[in-house]
């Protein structure tokens, strides 16, 4: 069983976002995806955000479900792949379990590494009999290019904006950012799967 964690600021918009559909387009994995913020919001997601997760294929019923959790080192402690929102999330995650440092990504952060990264070093370093197993080989991969592929030339482009009490264009925006990159988390774990 592969787990992944998403961690945002309030725990309403982006990282259940970004949970609900990995869960929906990995549905057919065995693989837990959950989320948590790094401070306290109301407990439902913001219509917005459910709005949202209905426009980009969600399961049915899953946002309504959604409650936000605050963020504990205990919920780090499990997770194979864990994805802030944007580097101020990444950097409380790793300040709460270092050990994490290097499955931890920010989302954008993610799909810019992977999609950077060759097709055949994925592949390669996605070793072992479990996908678990293969995963971290894939994201320790992943992580070593941190220090060899160009960063952004503004480093908030590694960040998912922030949509909460802003317009519905903001959200679109945050969406925008935010699709694309759970589709290549999505791949990656694609490729973690033996037999791939």
């Amino acid at each position: 069983m592969i787990e992944i964690f998403a961690v945002c600021t309030g725990n309403v918009c982006r990282s259940p976002l970004a949970e609900l559909l990995l869960r929906a387009r990995l549905a057919d994995y065995p693989v837990s995806v959950e989320s948590a913020g790094t401070r306290g919001r109301p407990p439902a997601m913001t219509p917005d955000a459910k709005r949202l997760v209905d426009m980009h294929g969600a399961l049915a019923g899953d946002a309504d479900e959604h409650r936000a959790r605050y963020l504990t080192e205990r919920m780090l402690k499990a997770p194979d792949l864990i994805l802030g929102m944007a580097r101020e999330h990444r950097r409380a995650i790793v300040e709460l379990v270092p050990s994490k440092v290097q499955v931890t990504f920010t989302l954008r952060e993610f799909e810019r590494l992977a999609q950077a990264a060759q097709t055949s070093d994925l592949e390669a370093a996605a070793q072992g009999s479990d996908a678990g197993t293969r995963l971290r080989g894939i994201l320790r991969h992943l992580s070593s290019l941190r220090g060899r592929v160009i960063p952004p030339h503004d480093a908030a482009d590694d960040d998912v904006i922030d949509p909460f009490g802003r317009s519905w264009n903001t959200y679109q925006l945050s969406a925008s950012q935010l699709v694309p990159a759970v589709d290549v988390v999505a791949r990656i774990v694609e490729l973690a799967r033996p037999g791939h």
